[in-house]
């Protein structure tokens, strides 16, 4: 594929991502592109829909891994201002589908307003958030979200309401698209609840998660009426090894590499858990991580 000069200075070739995730693991990808503004990621969607050439949004990399022979195709980072901007009007709040989720859960919280204080601990960008409906047994984002506007990878915008989202449990109709922004309803607290929430929060998460580590999260979605992480547990797998990757003693939904680890080595931890718990349980386990 050839890019015309409208994308110099935009587009990377052969770009190691295993830094822009938080397994640290894997290949390169063919391209990385770094649109500056809307009318740039509608041309680089465009002429990658044009190409037939494989398109992934990359945010904070929170519940990815790339395999360690890469991606074969455009990796897009939200990363420019435009994509990264948040707008308070009142409890409304308007952010760039690149904001990070974390530092705008915790801006929120200082500023009294309620909603975003329950994802406390979840990474990721807001667009992730979104794409795959983050969150847990205190809330989810889709809890707040009014509406977001998407870009299809066809260069196409279009605002999406709350049900047309269409969230549910780890998912939404995003799909591969680009989130591009989104409005979050919140609710006006006292800032000293607000901050203790989030705070409380992320104390039960740092208590319960090998948050030292390095993971990309749970692997797995909770079947319906079980927790994947007491399934693994149940068939005995914690602290189970392949190469320089275990399946964490301390949650067994978190499989953590360690220094020199491969992707080769969490995949095959994923299929070792899906087969030991499938023969014990009568279970499958769908993954909650984007394998690349």
């Amino acid at each position: 594929m050839t890019w015309s000069s409208d994308f110099n200075g935009m587009l990377e070739q052969d770009v190691p991502l295993a830094d822009m995730t938080w397994y640290k693991l894997g290949g390169n990808a063919r391209w990385v592109a770094t649109p500056g503004s809307i009318d740039e990621l509608s041309a680089v969607c465009r002429r990658a829909s044009k190409e037939g050439i494989a398109v992934r949004t990359l945010g904070r990399g929170a519940n990815v891994l790339v395999r360690d022979d890469g991606f074969d195709g455009v990796v897009i980072r939200l990363d420019a201002g435009c994509f990264k901007a948040v707008r308070y009007d009142g409890p409304i709040v308007h952010a760039g589908g690149g904001v990070d989720l974390m530092e705008l859960a915790h801006q929120t919280a200082r500023f009294g307003l309620a909603g975003l204080d329950v994802l406390a601990g979840i990474p990721g960008s807001v667009g992730g958030a979104i794409r795959m409906n983050a969150g847990g047994r205190f809330g989810r984002i889709s809890d707040v979200v009014t509406e977001a506007t998407i870009m299809d990878l066809q260069g196409e915008q279009r605002t999406l309401s709350n049900d047309e989202l269409q969230f549910g449990y780890r998912t939404s109709a995003v799909g591969r698209n680009v989130v591009v922004s989104a409005t979050l309803e919140l609710r006006e607290e006292d800032p000293k609840d607000t901050l203790a929430r989030f705070h409380h929060v992320w104390r039960l998460k740092k208590e319960s998660q090998p948050m030292a580590d390095k993971s990309a999260g749970c692997i797995f979605k909770n079947p319906n009426g079980y927790a994947a992480g007491a399934l693994i547990d149940q068939a005995g797998l914690k602290g189970t090894r392949v190469g320089n990757a275990k399946i964490s003693e301390r949650h067994a939904n978190f499989i953590v590499a360690k220094r020199d680890a491969r992707s080769r080595d969490i995949l095959e931890l994923i299929d070792i858990a899906r087969t030991r718990v499938r023969e014990q349980f009568g279970v499958d386990l769908e993954l909650e991580i984007d394998v690349w």
